[in-house]
């Protein structure tokens, strides 16, 4: 359905329907899972290569590497990691030598700052600075209107 009707693209006019488990857009099947160990996913037997760890709970090298246990040959977490290897494309993409099997491509907020901060700096030198960001809630964290037991607005 969300896929189908989407409110800020509007209708998708292509077909999207379910087969087994598999989703079927415009006749071509996508596998699907729904695995809370990522070692259990068969990432060998669909081809896949590369796998975006995008779950926002397997953030560190031990945890995301799970996911070539099923047989993904690199792992990119698409948020902050404590200790994978982190790169920006922009600012230090070049620096991937490949080796690493599981690497960390920051947050949105960093992809979005670190280009052009990079710019600035190597143009004209940062001594400080101050950043803000607008971000949409994430399936952690409340809309300041909605039910709480907090008082967001009264601190």
């Amino acid at each position: 359905y969300m896929l189908k009707y989407d409110s800020t693209h509007g209708l998708f006019k292509g077909d999207v329907t379910v087969s087994g488990s598999d989703l079927v857009i415009n006749g071509k099947t996508i596998k699907f899972y729904q695995e809370r160990d990522p070692s259990t996913i068969p990432w060998k037997d669909t081809g896949a290569e590369y796998v975006v760890e995008s779950t926002g709970v397997f953030t560190t090298t031990a945890k995301a590497s799970a996911h070539l246990k099923g047989g993904a040959k690199k792992v990119i977490i698409s948020a902050p990691s404590a200790d994978a290897p982190m790169y920006v494309v922009g600012v230090n993409e070049d620096k991937y030598d490949g080796s690493a099997d599981v690497i960390s491509n920051a947050s949105c907020t960093t992809n979005c700052l670190a280009p052009l901060a990079k710019v600035l700096n190597d143009k004209f030198g940062i001594v400080e600075g101050l950043m803000t960001t607008v971000h949409s809630y994430t399936a952690t964290q409340k809309t300041v209107d909605g039910p709480s037991a907090k008082d967001w607005r009264g601190g």
